[in-house]
């Protein structure tokens, strides 16, 4: 089937109980939420065929339908921290009707909307050779596990821009076929390529400080 014609769709997760900031998809964000500004900017992208907003919030799920887009409700389980991402990333897949799955999570609110077209473009263009496609930030750091360094020789440390070069994926954006998300349960194939976004789009609302850092930004450079 020629990718072209396949069904891509969006889904954005948000769960009810975010841990580390109460709420934080839909606490008030440069005067909207993180859900609006996801939304928003996914009704932009033309070559989305579907959007599905998949939570245990009936807030969320009422402002997906005041956009337009479809909800699924997420059982309790697949929204609690007893689920593994294992878990959900396999009931999220079995749960929707696409050929590809394109995982949009609320808290990359500063990715541009070139930036969606150009990663869709790149996952098609390299469909041969990669079964997903996933955005990375370069961790340059002098990285330790259980008092051992993991990237460098003490005796020799390089410059952190001598490190080799070490991604991790951050949660802007994953594209993957449906099938193999239920095969590998995961946003993340077997043969993955990785998008490097630049620092200003890779900010990842995670902690309380991103999220005021993500906003002083957002307004900075977004209004």
């Amino acid at each position: 089937k020629d990718m072209s014609r396949q069904k891509i769709t969006a889904i954005v997760p948000v769960r009810k109980g975010s841990e580390r900031i109460k709420n934080k998809n839909l606490k008030k964000f440069a005067g909207k939420n993180l859900l609006r500004i996801k939304l928003e900017m996914l009704k932009k992208i033309d070559i989305i065929d579907n959007i599905v907003v998949n939570s245990d919030s009936d807030d969320a799920l009422s402002i997906a339908s005041e956009y337009g887009v479809e909800q699924f409700r997420r059982k309790d389980y697949f929204a609690s921290s007893e689920c593994s991402n294992s878990d959900f990333f396999h009931h999220l897949a079995e749960n929707t009707v696409t050929d590809f799955i394109m995982y949009s999570p609320c808290n990359t609110p500063l990715i541009l909307e070139e930036t969606y077209y150009d990663f869709i473009s790149r996952f098609r263009n390299g469909l041969g050779r990669s079964d997903s496609l996933n955005t990375a930030s370069l961790i340059n750091r002098h990285l330790w596990l259980d008092g051992n360094p993991i990237n460098y020789d003490p005796r020799n440390a390089p410059s952190s821009q001598g490190l080799p070069d070490i991604f991790g994926l951050n949660s802007g954006l994953s594209i993957i076929s449906k099938n193999d998300m239920i095969k590998h349960r995961n946003i993340v194939g077997s043969k993955p390529s990785f998008y490097k976004l630049n620092d200003y789009e890779a900010v990842d609302v995670d902690r309380p400080i991103d999220f005021e850092f993500a906003e002083f930004l957002y307004l900075k450079y977004r209004l």
